[in-house]
Order: C-alpha cells, then structure tokens, then sequence
C-alpha cells in the first residue's frame, strides 16, 4: 500500500450541486459511499443542495439517491474553507468545528462540479482532489475547447457550427444557412458545457433547429450543431497521472435513437458490450487515441473519453471527453476497470491515491 495511505485518510464526499446534474451525481455518491473501503478512509459525505447550500451529512447512505436526504435530522451545515488548514468547517448547533479533510472526491457532475469550480477551490485551499484540476476540468468542460485542442492532434471529429445566444437573437436566417450548407441534416444540437445528454436534440429538418438550439442554450452559453455521425459507440476509461492507462473499449448500443438522458438514467434500456467487438488494430487505436487526448488536455486522475466507430470501415471520429464520468451502478466507466481487473473498491482507492500524489 501506498506510505500515503499508511493511516486512515478522510475523504470528503462530494455530491448533489447547483446543475441540471444534480440527481445523476445523488446516483453517483450512493454507489461510491458503498463501496470505499472504510479500513482506508474516514469519509465526510458533504451534501450540496439545489439551491447551493453545504451540509455534513451523516445520515443513512440509502437516502441519498431519492433526494430524501435533504429532510434529514443529521444534516449540519458546512463549507470547505479557502484558507489552507482548515478543512471543512461545520456547524454542530451552536459549536464550529474545524474537520481536517485529506482529500475530496467529487461525486458532482457538470456545472459548479467538472468545470473547474470546485477544483479551483480545493487548489486554492491546498487540499487533493480527485480527478483532472482546473485547465483541463474547464477545457474539458466546453466542448467547442476540447474539439481545438483534438484538431492539433489530427484525429478526426464531427464538423461543426458553433451557435451564441447573441447569435440567437441577431437572427436565425444565418445561422440556419450555416448548418444547411457545412453540414446538412440530421445534426445534433447540444450544450458546449453539459454532460450526461442533458439538453441533446437530434434535428432531423430545418424547421426544428431553433426549437433545438433554445433549448441548448439553456443549459449553456454556447449552442454545438454537429453533423451526425452513424457511428457505434464506443468508450474508453483512462486511469492515471502523468502516465495515463486506458482500459478495453466498451460499446453502447442505446435503446433510443441516441443514448440520451432518459436512455442512460430512466429507461435502462441500454446494453454495454464490454469489450467491443473491434479488430485489434482499431482497439489499440482507440486506446491511443484516448491517451492523446487525455494528455494534450491535461487530465488527471480519470477520464472517459467516447469515440464513433463507423459500423463498416471502423473509421474512427472522437466524440467527447468527460473528466467526472459517472460511477452509477451502470456506468461504463467502473465497468470497463473491471473487466481490466481493477474491482469498484479498488479503483475508488486507486483515484484517491492519484489525487494525493
């Protein structure tokens, strides 16, 4: 083991937030909390309401999915401090208590959670965390940043057009113009700064985009109109700091005519195929390719990073990078770690050790 980890560390748990997120991280911080080992870590499950408010909470694990824990009489109100030393600061009545935290693990998805928010807070309090630190959760964060940095490394991407909301409201007529005539439809319209399929449209007609491109800029500042691409999916975990590892490639056939929100936390229909049944050359390309990525970003820690495999050529066309994937029980990325044979346990141990090196 790790001398760093020769006494019990505390880890602050992450989860909930201000993000249309916030129910998928609830599913993300139930399946973590289960399965630390606690012989190793001490852990400060720190609960983010809706509205931004920070409690300890030190109540049942299994109320946090339903959000009930929200009405929970072992809440205490909390905040992770700026000024180094003084961990995480709780209110016990009328009693503030200063809780040293070792590191945080945020079980938070999207905006205020992988877009350098909190990273920038943990760097400033001098405290680890877990995961890729301010440029790269930002960069990686909006996907109009990640697709130039992945331009200079000559891997192909889905063309694109990029929509403002002063574009919005300038008027349609160009921007409709653009997209007929660089990329044609079907498109897919999407937030640059969301994950988890939030806010994803796929535009069969013209008279449909700007319902769809409203509807982005909701979630976003930045409209992104893709071509389509009818590609398998296909996904690749990254594990690592400065020499980063990717897992086999995973595919996801979705139940709907994407892997859409609904698809990926409601339905369930989805099925993973793990691993994907590539030729070994594409494989080993994906896993490359993946690494590139992940070290032109400057990720740390993990990333999951999604590709489109043509289903004839196997031509390969890099989708996106996500640097908080999801740890739900049906996420591929722990699933892809265990085909590797790194157990969910140990993979929480293993990100908790990268995060304080």
């Amino acid at each position: 083991m790790n001398k760093a980890l020769s006494e019990r560390k505390r880890v602050c748990v992450l989860f909930g937030g201000v993000s249309p997120e916030h129910e998928v991280s609830l599913s993300t911080a139930t399946s973590i909390l289960k399965n630390i080992d606690r012989s190793l870590f001490e852990v400060l499950p720190v609960a983010i309401s809706k509205e931004g408010k920070w409690f300890l909470y030190n109540g049942e694990v299994s109320n946090i999915i339903d959000g009930t824990w929200i009405n929970s009489d072992k809440l205490y109100p909390a905040i992770l401090s700026p000024s180094r030393g003084d961990g995480l600061l709780v209110r016990y009545g009328e009693e503030l208590i200063k809780e040293r935290i070792d590191c945080v693990f945020p079980a938070l998805h999207g905006e205020n959670g992988e877009d350098g928010s909190i990273q920038g807070l943990c760097r400033v309090a001098g405290i680890p965390c877990v995961g890729a630190m301010v440029a790269a959760s930002a960069v990686s964060m909006d996907k109009t940043l990640t697709k130039a940095i992945v331009k200079e490394l000559g891997i192909r991407q889905a063309r694109y057009e990029i929509c403002s909301r002063n574009d919005l409201l300038s008027g349609f007529d160009s921007i409709s113009s653009r997209v007929e005539s660089s990329l044609g439809y079907p498109v897919f319209v999407k937030p640059s700064s969301t994950g988890s399929s939030v806010g994803i449209t796929k535009v069969k007609t013209a008279s449909e985009l700007k319902d769809a491109v409203t509807i982005a800029l909701r979630y976003s500042d930045k409209a992104l109109i893709e071509e389509y691409v009818d590609g398998r999916e296909v996904e690749v975990a990254v594990l690592g700091n400065s020499s980063p590892e990717a897992s086999v490639c995973g595919e996801i056939v979705p139940g709907d005519e994407f892997y859409s929100y609904d698809d990926k936390y409601i339905n369930g229909v989805a099925t993973l195929h793990i691993p994907a049944e590539l030729s070994d050359g594409t494989s080993d390309t994906l896993r490359r390719y993946a690494c590139d990525i992940y070290t032109a970003i400057g990720c740390a820690g993990l990333s999951r990073v999604d590709f489109f495999v043509d289903r004839e050529t196997e031509e390969i066309c890099f989708n996106e990078i996500n640097t908080l994937p999801g740890f739900t029980p049906i996420s591929m990325y722990p699933k892809l770690w265990d085909y590797c044979g790194i157990p969910y346990p140990e993979l929480l141990t293993r990100l908790i050790e990268l995060a304080m090196e």
